[in-house]
């Protein structure tokens, strides 16, 4: 941890004695800093390409005015300082979970997994996990947006090329998922290079148009937004904060990405080189539009000269693609994390990098999203109106992770009066953008809504499904005595080897234990209860990995701790029990591992989910990926124990 936030005091910031500083300080480097460019900041560094077109459109209700321009200007300057310099960068940052940030970090931090229904921390969990569900939404639209409007540089020397550019958006899309699964590690190489010379072009872009119109630097001062909001009125000046906020979209990767590269990279990338690329080229824009005012419909590129168009669309091309592999890999990490801490089911999870944690690629997710992309681009077809469906969903995450980052700080002491201060403010001016983005909702808003509704009510199903699931199980497991010794009056057929039982519990004998001692009436010689739990913390050190309980000779019960950024990998597992001496040798080695491969079966006569979601719950669980391949069991050692459950 860096020293800045060691010895934080903001109200948003983690406690040094609470144990949630990141343990793995990141040495800085260029490479740190190379890589934050390319995969923290390629969202909000391509903003430009729409963002203040948009505000000034929106400003002006059809028409270019000096005002609408500096002001729109003003709006996003202070809104970049404001939302992302103040919040993110220096505040929520250090409401770190042992270095990891993010809103499944922070539910994990806030302990609402554990929440028991109709409590307080149950509604948290509810909120947390519609903001996780948002990203889902982002992930669709980021792609989408970005993309198209660097293909549309396209139009500026050539009109007739606009029939062709939703079909070439298509597919420079399909083709980046298609490479998906080769890794963010070999297909980014280039992130941080090109992102670096994307960040210089903005502001030198930027700074040939303000020495020729620097009356634009009024926008510095943010009584003109505040001048041009107050007489605009109402209806105008919603549609000017919703389109500015385009302008800070992107912002919450700083976050999301914290436990990648660490606060201080994050940091200095923001405030050496990302914002003032970013101010220096919003303000080239409105300068631009001072001396020529139709250059609305493109100000972006209209600011370089006409032999540079087409390679600005080249580079903004490959800037907007970083963006959404950026995004994409985010959806990847979201997906690992909710499974793991239980609020997904088991989905096929590739590791694409030995050495790197975090390299993965969800196949399913990855095509889920790609389909929901590609209708996106054709239902909208251009980036202006996609600009309207575009800022709803992260408005209301960053109000979310607002509300969140309040409650972590006061759970570690802080003062109760500072934080409904600095965070109240910084919750009301989320608010404020989140009502103006509101009002989009017909223009397109409701197409991420939708999207994150499906996901929250997938996320919320599979949560209450499986503890109902578990409720049924524990009403039908053996206590440990009882079953040991029935055991005693029975005369079994002792098997050779080590056989290890998967169970989701910590206490009881599984179900499917109980029941191959029944119809087959016969034991190894050697037997393991295995449980993996996953803590609310992002690691596990590999000492605390295994504890070991002997329940009988020969009968051990295993529980095996990981934490939410880590896979769980039951033959992993036993060998560190082995390892610490907890287990004897004899179980290492060809281990034959059972599964309770559980039907569920809805009962709309009982007490539980509504029976649409129960069908909705047995259908996930029917599709999940396979126990024994999330775990890591090899198939050769996996037995399944069919059983059925009601609900």
């Amino acid at each position: 941890m860096s020293h800045s936030l060691a010895t934080a005091s903001s109200p948003a910031a983690a406690s040094p004695d609470t144990g949630t500083s990141n343990p793995g300080h990141k040495r800085l480097s260029p490479a740190l800093l190379l890589g934050a460019l390319g995969v923290v900041y390629g969202d909000i560094g391509t903003s430009p390409l729409y963002a203040y077109k948009e505000a000034v459109k929106a400003a002006g209700g059809g028409t270019v005015s000096p005002l609408a321009v500096v002001g729109a200007v003003s709006l996003i300057f202070w809104a970049l300082i404001l939302i992302v310099s103040l919040k993110y960068a220096i505040l929520i940052l250090r409401a770190d979970n042992r270095g990891e940030g993010g809103i499944v970090a922070m539910l994990a931090l806030l302990g609402a997994r554990q929440a028991r229904p109709g409590t307080w921390q149950a509604l948290l969990l509810v909120v947390g996990l519609i903001g996780a569900a948002l990203l889902y939404g982002d992930g669709a639209i980021t792609p989408a947006i970005s993309v198209l409007s660097a293909v549309e540089g396209l139009k500026v020397d050539a009109p007739a090329l606009g029939h062709y550019v939703v079909p070439i958006t298509l597919a420079i899309l399909v083709g980046l998922f298609a490479v998906q699964f080769q890794g963010v590690a070999r297909i980014g190489r280039i992130f941080g290079p090109v992102m670096l010379i994307w960040f210089a072009a903005l502001g030198l872009l930027g700074i040939g148009s303000i020495i020729h119109a620097p009356q634009i630097l009024e926008g510095l001062n943010p009584l003109r937004a505040v001048d041009f909001l107050f007489h605009a009125g109402w209806g105008v000046s919603f549609a000017m904060l919703g389109a500015a906020f385009l302008a800070v979209t992107g912002g919450e990767a700083m976050y999301a990405d914290l436990g990648h590269f660490g606060a201080r990279p994050i940091r200095i990338a923001w405030f050496a080189l990302v914002l003032p690329a970013l101010v220096l080229n919003y303000f080239g824009q409105g300068a631009l539009l001072l001396t020529e005012p139709d250059a609305i419909e493109n100000p972006f590129f209209r600011l370089a000269p006409d032999w540079a168009h087409i390679p600005l669309v080249g580079l903004a091309t490959l800037a907007t693609i970083i963006a959404s592999q950026a995004i994409i890999s985010g959806v990847f990490s979201l997906t690992q994390q909710s499974i793991q801490l239980g609020f997904l089911p088991a989905m096929r999870i590739v590791q694409t990098a030995r050495d790197e944690r975090g390299q993965i690629y969800v196949p399913g997710v990855n095509w889920l999203l790609g389909v929901a992309t590609l209708v996106a681009v054709v239902v909208f077809g251009s980036s202006d109106a996609l600009a309207g469906a575009y800022g709803i969903a992260v408005s209301m995450l960053m109000a979310i992770t607002t509300l969140l980052a309040a409650l972590i700080a006061l759970k570690w002491g802080y003062n109760p009066i500072a934080v409904f201060a600095v965070n109240g403010f910084f919750l009301a001016i989320d608010l404020v953008f989140f009502g103006a983005n509101s009002v989009k909702i017909m223009e397109g808003g409701w197409f991420p809504l939708v999207l994150a509704g499906i996901v929250a009510l997938m996320m919320l199903t599979w949560r209450k499904g499986n503890m109902l699931v578990e409720e049924a199980r524990a009403g039908l497991r053996q206590p440990e005595d009882a079953f040991l010794a029935g055991l005693q009056h029975q005369k079994l057929t002792r098997l050779p080897g080590t056989a290890a039982f998967l169970s989701s519990a910590v206490h009881g004998i599984p179900l499917h234990l109980s029941r191959f001692v029944e119809r087959s009436h016969a034991l190894h010689e050697r037997v393991l209860i295995v449980t993996a739990l996953y803590d609310e913390t992002p690691t596990v050190p590999l000492e605390e990995r295994a504890h070991v309980t002997v329940l009988a000779p020969d009968f051990f019960r295993v529980v095996l701790r990981y934490g939410f950024m880590e896979e769980a990998s039951i033959p992993e597992g036993i060998a560190c029990a082995v390892e610490s001496r907890h287990l004897p040798p004899q179980c290492v080695g060809d281990v034959t591992v059972f599964i309770g491969h559980e039907t569920v079966i809805p009962k709309s006569d009982q007490r539980g989910m509504a029976t649409w979601r129960e069908n909705l719950f047995a259908f996930m669980q029917r599709n999940a990926e396979r126990t024994g391949a999330f775990f890591g069991v090899p198939t050769r050692q996996v037995v399944e124990v069919g059983t059925e459950i009601e609900i």
